[in-house]
């Protein structure tokens, strides 16, 4: 039973800061060095100095980016450039999007999630996790005890329902809004009515809620959460109990998931030298030239990526210049690479197969560390032919995107895919509502 619950938020005072949208940013697992230092510019309240604060050469145990964080807060809350909502409400947010040259528009609900103990009830999560950034979000949690970013939640229903449990607010302008880089608008509408509230409730009381995105928040909060239990007396409250999240429909059709893309870099020179041999004992190789511009190149590539059956993937680098498309000789044989224990579905993603036969057994990427060190991802197709063709990787696998219900059944299952197999288009930001604990 999920327990989604309204929340008195910290937002900012748009008569303190002026436009939502110079205040906003990404979460912090999508923003760049160089985006990092755009929002610090943007504004002297831009969200990121809480979410994702610059580090500096002399920080210490005393002085760093999570203290400063805190230290940030409590001067914006002192000073009135964020304020605490008068009562709980649940924050409704349209996100409106240019995607395939259509404008699409999405709902989801931005409320407070109680937390509960992974495996044991209405609350799933698909993908796996790395160690880093689940170690910095712990230290931030600790230092500002505030959820910043939301963390995105899925649930499956017939139709859209979002729209129709709040036909009502919806009917109403927005609270506020702000548009984001890329150009996407975030319409916010507060709703705190009793009736609605207690109907939204119900609603969500019988539904499994999927973590789509925000794996490393979700399992950091449940960390944090241990901590306080055990430190908490009687009469304390139980906000770190919860977690902030935005909840959507999982079959709405302008739920956006992209696929992201992997590099590859430390191979030793003999077996890169051996590679395409070993590929060709279990796939179909074939050679896709480039053609007379980056942009055609790219495009057909992905086109001749997308109109293949059963498991396949692109590899760039092993010709150059070239894509080599890897088309699966018999599935079942890659399949059965695999560990038993998992279920079939999870056995014939591309992404597993990429993963475990490819990543792990011809490449030798066998663990957490060697994980960490080899491998980076990337969702843009023109940076990973560039970080390829500077030297900085060796390799660049390009994969399909997987569909949202295999991985709901995986999840399902009590399994989760490899991590970074998923990318939910657009984010929701950070900065349009703050849940305190």
């Amino acid at each position: 039973m999920a327990d989604v619950q309204p929340f008195p938020g910290l937002r900012y005072n748009l008569e303190r800061i002026g436009d939502l949208s110079a205040v906003i940013s990404p979460p912090y697992d999508v923003i760049s060095p160089e985006e990092q230092q755009l929002y610090y510019r943007r504004s002297p309240y831009n969200v990121i100095r809480l979410e994702h604060g610059e580090e500096r050469p002399g920080d210490s145990p005393q002085d760093n980016k999570y203290l400063r964080a805190a230290a940030t807060l409590r001067e914006w809350l002192e000073e009135g450039i964020l304020v605490k909502e008068e009562r709980p409400a649940f924050y409704l947010v349209q996100h409106s999007f240019p995607f395939q040259d259509t404008l699409r528009t999405r709902w989801g609900l931005m409320a407070r999630v109680r937390l509960e103990e992974l495996g044991t009830g209405s609350i799933r999560l698909h993908e796996m996790t790395m160690r880093e950034p689940a170690r910095d979000r712990l230290a931030l949690l600790r230092a500002c005890q505030a959820n910043f970013s939301p963390v995105m939640g899925l649930f499956r229903h017939r139709r859209r329902e979002l729209p129709r449990l709040f036909a009502p607010a919806i009917a109403q302008p927005p609270s506020m809004s702000a548009t984001d880089s890329y150009g996407v608008t975030y319409s916010i509408r507060l709703v705190s009515d009793e009736d609605t509230v207690a109907r939204v409730r119900r609603f969500f009381a019988a539904k499994t809620i999927y973590i789509a995105d925000g794996h490393h928040r979700y399992e950091t909060a449940l960390a944090y959460s241990k901590e306080q239990s055990a430190r908490r007396s009687p009469a304390a409250g139980e906000g770190s109990n919860f977690i902030l999240m935005n909840l959507a429909d999982a079959a709405d059709p302008d739920l956006v998931m992209l696929s992201t893309h992997r590099l590859v870099r430390g191979i030793e020179a003999d077996r890169m030298a051996h590679l395409e041999a070993e590929f060709e004992a279990c796939f179909h190789l074939e050679l896709l030239p480039p053609r007379e511009t980056l942009a055609e190149t790219l495009t057909n590539w992905f086109d001749a990526l997308q109109g293949q059956r059963g498991v396949a993937f692109g590899l760039y680098g092993l010709h150059k210049g070239h894509l080599c498309l890897l088309a699966a000789r018999d599935q079942r044989t890659l399949s059965e690479m695999m560990p038993p224990i998992w279920p079939e579905l999870l056995r014939s993603l591309d992404v597993s197969i990429l993963h475990w036969v490819v990543l792990r057994g011809m490449l030798g990427i066998d663990s957490v560390e060697k994980q960490e060190r080899c491998l980076d991802y990337t969702r843009d197709g023109l940076e990973a032919l560039a970080r390829v063709d500077s030297g900085e990787y060796q390799l660049a696998f390009f994969l399909n995107r997987c569909s949202i219900a295999s991985i709901l059944a995986v999840a399902d299952a009590g399994f989760r895919v490899p991590q970074k197999s998923t990318y939910f288009y657009p984010k929701t930001p950070t900065g349009l509502v703050i849940n305190p604990l």
